[in-house]
């Protein structure tokens, strides 16, 4: 038995003796827990900024991106808006217990479907911080244990922060081993993670295709797919002018690196005779590389597309852009390309939105928004464990409730089947 097996059998035996705890914590407690972790976090920031260099500058001298760099760094804005997403969080309603629906049957039976806790949820993400805290506090929101993968580059900011958490959790009194984190970089982890059969519940991946990948080939534990963020903003012949030009600067610039960024800039041929080249000279003045073909190529500065650029996760100042001949063929563009995350359309056109939303079925659909917002905090759960992508179970950013199942309660006086 390898060291990592060892390893996973200690921790999800430790998740599986707190999770039979947490399932019936008090929402006062839960509550109680993620306040002091905030509070930790917030007192603690000079040792989670100090962290966090070291991780800086082992993964400058690895060459990464600037989008990933961005992705793993922190400062005092950062942690103030963890601290306050853990209040958030700690705010909401306790999904544990909520009756989902309540009926009679002509037998006498009462019936009532209620949420419980998943169990043992196991995360694997890789280089943003955040997440250490984002999916510890919605775990222990929905009575869960959670054991903790977090990636290499950022296994210094995120011990710092796991701190906090469990910090939290002592001054609750609650079990410390509720937030669990892989206090190791060996890979093999992973491994032992995906196939901790009888130990962990879910595994919810995050991170690049890589990963995810790898996940969903190797997983014997069931997964909430996240696969990619090849994101999609479609300006249609009735859009606003203005609103089209700060969606789309906002859809790839706010964040590049983060899965909620577009990847691909579709322009209807109606709008493009109306504006010209607008929206792409907008990009190419911020400095993003466009890959484009046709017509668009006679814009000075854009760059041929690949193929392969279509469909392509860029999570860099990069994008790809074409024009199409109405929403349909957007529509059809975006379901061989997409990848079912997030796609937005820019009209004023309520037929158009409307079909867009209809024959599209990707997680998110939005209508003059930015994809940016493809956020559980901006959706209102305080937070998210990641933007799941599949259709079972849970769809779209996953906040407390979706990692929770449910179970029946059946009533009856001395009732008998016939």
């Amino acid at each position: 038995m390898s060291d990592a097996t060892i390893l996973m059998a200690e921790l999800g035996h430790a998740a599986r003796d707190a999770a039979a705890q947490m399932a019936f914590a008090s929402s006062e407690r839960k509550a109680a827990a993620l306040v002091g972790a905030a509070h930790a976090l917030w007192d603690r920031r000079q040792e989670v900024l100090d962290a966090n260099v070291c991780d800086m500058d082992e993964a400058g001298a690895k060459g990464l991106s600037a989008a990933m760099l961005d992705r793993l760094r922190l400062d005092e804005g950062r942690i103030r808006a963890i601290a306050d997403s853990l209040r958030m969080i700690a705010e909401q309603k306790d999904p544990v217990g909520e009756v989902i629906a309540e009926w009679g049957r002509p037998s006498g039976l009462h019936i009532r479907r209620v949420r419980t806790p998943l169990g043992v949820i196991g995360v694997i993400y890789e280089s943003r911080p955040n997440v250490t805290a984002d999916a510890g506090a919605l775990a222990l929101k929905a009575g869960n244990a959670v054991i903790l993968r977090g990636g290499s580059e950022s296994f210094h900011s995120s011990t710092a922060i796991h701190d906090c958490m469990v910090e939290g959790l002592r001054q609750a009194n609650l079990p410390e081993a509720a937030i669990q984190q892989v206090a190791t970089r060996d890979r093999e982890m992973v491994t032992a993670m995906l196939q901790a059969t009888g130990l962990i519940d879910v595994i919810v991946p995050r991170g690049g295709k890589g990963l995810v990948g790898l996940v969903q080939r190797e997983a014997r534990v069931p997964v909430f797919a996240h696969l990619e963020g090849i994101c999609h903003v479609y300006a249609d012949g009735a859009a606003d002018l203005d609103k089209a030009r700060r969606v789309v600067m906002n859809a790839k610039l706010r964040r590049p690196g983060v899965c909620g960024a577009a990847e691909c800039l579709l322009i209807d041929w109606k709008f493009y005779t109306q504006h010209g080249a607008v929206l792409v000279q907008d990009l190419l003045d911020a400095g993003v590389e466009v890959r484009t073909e046709g017509e668009l190529l006679k814009v000075p500065g854009t760059v041929q597309a690949q193929p392969e650029d279509f469909g392509h996760e860029f999570l860099d100042r990069i994008i790809a852009a074409k024009l199409v001949d109405g929403v349909d063929e957007a529509i059809a563009h975006i379901n061989r390309y997409g990848s079912q995350h997030t796609e937005s359309i820019l009209t004023e056109d309520d037929a158009a939105a409307a079909r867009f939303f209809e024959r599209l079925d990707s997680a998110i659909l939005m209508r003059n928004a930015s994809t940016q917002f493809a956020d559980g905090g901006e959706f209102g759960m305080g937070a998210e464990i990641g933007i799941a992508t599949g259709k079972l179970h849970a769809r779209g950013p996953v906040g407390a409730e979706q990692l929770t199942s449910f179970k029946y309660l059946v009533e009856g006086d001395g009732t008998i089947r016939p």
